[in-house]
């Protein structure tokens, strides 16, 4: 697999699907997969325990395929690159935005 160009804290755009052109913070990046705040929400049934006595029925996100969402940088979407910049201990890989060519991270 490719290097991964989305990260956790990144503001995305969802691209297709039912949930196409909302926008979201990715909470957690998984195998190929994110998980994107308000998102591909889904019902979950919880069975009454200890911890949660009650039980109950919980919305959640679930998981969508990283290549359907992509990265917003200043209110537009772009894709990501990446490039090598001089550091203190040599030189590093940083992402970029395609669209601006500005340094991302």
């Amino acid at each position: 697999m490719s290097t991964i160009k989305i990260k956790k804290g990144d503001n995305v755009k969802v691209i297709t699907g039912k949930d196409k052109g909302k926008e979201g913070k990715v909470i957690a990046v998984l195998d190929g997969k994110v998980l994107v705040e308000g998102i591909n929400m889904i019902t979950k049934h919880s069975k009454a325990s200890q911890a949660d006595p009650k039980g109950g029925i919980v919305h959640q996100e679930a998981p969508i395929d990283i290549s359907n969402v992509m990265y917003v940088h200043k209110g537009k979407v772009t894709r990501i690159g990446f490039t090598t910049q001089e550091g203190k201990k040599g030189p590093k890989k940083v992402r970029i935005a395609k669209s601006t060519g500005e340094v991302i991270d």
